[in-house]
């Protein structure tokens, strides 16, 4: 069933400027039990920074935590952007092209606003499927 990504997005995304360390932002994400931030400078997205970025491109690397910012790891712009208005077929459709898991969504030309996963996805298609049930659960601490 498709719905309007305003009605399965995770509103109020955490968000961190580009200067920020990503140690400061790795905090930040298990603080709030989340595995990306928006980066953003002056309300606009400038990025998106998954768990994955930090190991990829910041740990594998030899990066020091401390010192790498923010804004050298994460994804950079242009980023694959949804508006609240979008489809949530829209959504699978453009995670399976970019092979992407997380989509921020932004509106008034790039005022970010929140992120879609494909866990947001799966809830929304189908609640009773393993996806679902997987994307619902506590994480293990």
């Amino acid at each position: 069933m498709t719905r309007r990504i305003r009605d399965v997005m995770s509103p109020a995304a955490v968000a961190v400027e580009p200067m920020t360390t990503v140690a400061r932002a790795a905090r930040l994400m298990r603080e709030e039990n989340v595995g990306d931030v928006l980066v953003t400078y002056d309300c606009d997205l400038f990025g998106i920074l998954t768990d994955r970025d930090i190991v990829v491109r910041g740990v594998a690397d030899g990066r020091d935590p401390d010192a790498t910012t923010v804004g050298a790891v994460c994804t950079p712009p242009p980023v694959v952007t949804l508006d609240p208005d979008d489809t949530t077929d829209h959504a699978a459709a453009l995670m399976r092209h970019h092979a992407v898991r997380r989509l921020p969504v932004v509106e008034h030309g790039g005022v970010p606003v929140g992120v879609v996963t494909l866990g947001d996805l799966a809830v929304a298609d189908d609640p009773h499927s393993a996806q679902a049930d997987i994307s619902r659960a506590a994480p293990d601490h």
